[in-house]
């Protein structure tokens, strides 16, 4: 059963800010050369790599509720120039809508179980993925998504 990674997404507003975001990365990296990879970069290094790599994705808390997700395709741990370890969240890139839930604030990753993981939004309700973010939002708020 695979496991997951949870995570603030820093400076987006919403999902389109972090679609924009991905696709603006990868566009420069192609531009430059280099393997159009999604990497997210990461002080800890996760301990449960196995789980994290048997179909396991990072999902995306923004502005207090999780929103997306992507799915976990490597983990690249590495020392940095100041000796430092640190790890390389390689993503797939994809971002997949998830049905929307309240998530408080906290540093760092935690991980997440199949379990605990919000359903891709598709499987919640026909016509919920083409909703606005902001119905998405509410609706969730009041229970009823």
């Amino acid at each position: 059963m695979p496991l997951h990674l949870i995570k603030l997404c820093v400076g987006c507003d919403s999902v389109d800010d972090l679609k924009s975001w991905v696709s603006a990365r990868l566009k420069e990296k192609k531009r430059r050369g280099q393997t159009p990879e999604h990497i997210h970069t990461t002080r800890m290094v996760p301990k449960r790599m196995d789980e994290l790599l048997d179909g396991g994705s990072l999902y995306w808390v923004i502005k207090g509720q999780v929103m997306c997700r992507e799915r976990i395709l490597d983990l690249r741990p590495f020392v940095d120039k100041d000796g430092i370890g640190r790890c390389r969240i390689v993503l797939d890139g994809k971002i997949k809508l998830v049905a929307p839930r309240p998530y408080r604030a906290f540093q760092g990753w935690r991980y997440l179980t199949d379990a605990e993981a919000p359903a891709d939004l598709d499987r919640t309700g026909r016509g919920a993925a083409t909703m606005p973010e902001q119905m998405r939002r509410e609706l969730s708020e009041l229970g009823l998504l």
